[in-house]
């Protein structure tokens, strides 16, 4: 080994030791240092209620008999029409209100037969009320200093020793962060008189550093206390005199590029360096290109005359509209051009949700063959084939993307209630509709597509697959008892939830609790996917089509 790199590994086991001796765990950065503290004192966390005057209208309302028109009873409420049933129970007892909900209609042009009673506006008057209001509470976030996000590796690459940076947000006009404070594997820290604390990582094993932090205000209280884990990983590709530090950072307050989605929820980190090709998001669309002789979208653009196979034995199709050798050679450049004409989006969108790109090519590969049409009129819709079952894990296990799509369809208040409280006929609203939203088939447009409204599925696919990777892991930690990083790998955990797209919640369980069950093998794809039986074994050509070396898959 070269002198240089001796020495280079002498000056790391130097800081090192300097990490170790200063007793926060770690060390100052940029000016800022963090003291380290005895104990570390739990926050006293948010603690904000305002109260406001709010002006408004009284209106009293008297209820009277039918018969006699005798006085029952007052009623007073704060909303234009009618008093509410809940209301004539709070101010007028449970008989009357019984007999008020349960009275039957009366015909105004002959009260004499009516029976019960009836309202009638008294008074109203302009009043003042107070009411208790809750503000919006200090945070904390993370982030890294000097360090390059890498989308092909899924990580952060670091040319020095990595600085965390976690900064203090305060929402109200007039207040302020005094103080950042946590604990890092343990070792309380804390930087007072500023919103933002700085310090140097150091080499961390593979399990990561657990990072606790929270911030105080002005106001008097303080945030809440976040997690974060954090692993370091000291890399020579090489050059001796040149070390790399690969960061990875699992955090609800995470403000880099988003890289390694499920990480989180899975607490597990991705490989060191990155995760396989399979699961990596290009720097540049360009490197997501492919031209692999899609017989499916082949035989599609001929039968929609984007490529003229007249001259081939009848028309480039074989019997059935499967494309022959012929039709094949003639659409070759067609295909290549519509495969890759989602590239840039899928991209784009994978920065967004955190999705790897190749992921999704592949998926759409594997799928549909980037046909954004109905397959075989079985129900299978899109780019990504979403069915109502899809559609069902989507709006359930993907709460945020409910919250987004459930107002294109339905009224705010509805929405309000979350898909899982809303009724069986309103759910299956909402499934039809996003099937619908991945739907690119019209009739008016060329080629029978709205090309549009398919860039617009990929978006939702990528949602989707958040989804499933929620629902697989909840799979896991129910069959296993341990968190899905605990159980299995994140590229394991990556294939067990294409089983979950492809095939169900149900053929996973199945097969997890099989593997699970056999003592002393670990959670793999290779103990996982001998289990997938019947009509779930289909799954696992599925996966390893997806993630290996994708050829023509057939949709």
């Amino acid at each position: 080994m070269p002198k240089r790199h001796w020495a280079n590994r002498l000056i790391l086991i130097l800081i090192a030791i300097l990490n170790m001796a200063f007793s926060s765990g770690v060390s100052p950065a940029s000016g800022l240092d963090p003291q380290p503290a005895s104990e570390s004192n739990p926050p006293p966390g948010p603690d904000r209620f305002s109260v406001i005057a709010v002006e408004y209208t009284s209106y009293e309302w008297h209820l009277l008999t039918w018969k006699d028109k005798k006085f029952v009873c007052s009623i007073v409420v704060d909303h234009e029409g009618m008093p509410l049933p809940g209301e004539v129970y709070r101010d007028c007892g449970t008989l009357i209100y019984q007999k008020w909900i349960t009275q039957p209609p009366c015909t105004i042009h002959d009260v004499s037969r009516c029976d019960g009673y009836y309202a009638l506006l008294i008074n109203s008057e302009e009043k003042e009320k107070e009411i208790a209001l809750e503000l919006p509470a200090a945070s904390a976030w993370v982030s890294l200093e000097d360090c390059e996000p890498v989308y092909s590796a899924s990580t952060n690459v670091c040319e020095i020793q990595p600085t965390l940076v976690i900064q203090g947000m305060e929402p109200l006009p007039n207040e302020s962060i005094n103080r950042i404070e946590g604990t890092y594997e343990g070792q309380a820290f804390s930087c007072a008189d500023t919103d933002i604390c700085k310090f140097r990582i150091p080499e961390t094993d593979e399990d990561g550093a657990t990072v606790q932090f929270w911030s105080y205000s002005t106001y008097g209280d303080s945030s809440i206390v976040y997690d974060a884990q954090v692993r370091v990983k000291i890399v020579d590709e090489g050059d001796p005199d040149q070390l790399y530090w690969y960061v990875d950072v699992l955090s609800s307050q995470w403000q880099g590029e988003v890289l390694a989605s499920c990480s989180d929820s899975w607490q597990v980190f991705p490989p060191v360096g990155g995760a396989p090709e399979w699961l990596s998001t290009p720097n540049d669309s360009e490197e997501l290109s492919s031209d692999i002789p899609y017989t499916y979208l082949a035989a599609n653009l001929i039968l929609q005359g984007v490529v003229d196979a007249d001259s081939c034995p009848d028309g480039g199709l074989a019997p059935g509209n499967v494309v022959n050798q012929c039709g094949l050679e003639k659409s070759r450049d067609a295909v290549a051009a519509w495969q890759n004409q989602f590239d840039e989006l899928i991209v784009t969108t994978a920065r967004e949700t955190g999705v790897p790109a190749r992921l999704l090519k592949n998926l759409f590969a594997r799928e549909s063959q980037f046909w954004p049409g109905i397959y075989q009129a079985i129900g299978d819709v899109g780019l990504g084939q979403l069915t109502e079952n899809g559609a069902d894990t989507a709006l359930f296990w993907n709460r945020s993307f409910f919250n987004q799509f459930c107002p294109l369809v339905m009224d705010s208040e509805t929405c309000g209630m979350g898909y899982a409280n809303l009724d069986e006929e309103l759910q299956a609203e909402l499934r039809r509709a996003l099937v619908g939203s991945v739907n690119a088939d019209c009739e008016e447009c060329p080629l029978g597509f709205d090309l549009t409204q398919a860039d617009f599925s990929v978006g939702v696919f990528a949602h989707t697959m958040l989804a499933n990777c929620e629902q697989a892991g909840q799979v896991i930690y129910n069959y296993t008892g341990k968190s899905p990083g605990e159980a299995a790998s994140y590229e394991d955990l990556w294939k067990f939830t294409l089983v979950n797209y492809n095939a169900g919640g149900g053929c996973l369980a199945e097969a997890v609790s099989a593997a699970n069950g056999i003592s002393g093998l670990p959670l793999t794809w290779e103990t996982v996917s001998p289990n997938l039986a019947g009509v779930c074994s289909a799954a696992v050509d599925y996966v390893n089509d997806i993630s290996g070396q994708v050829s023509t898959p057939a949709p």
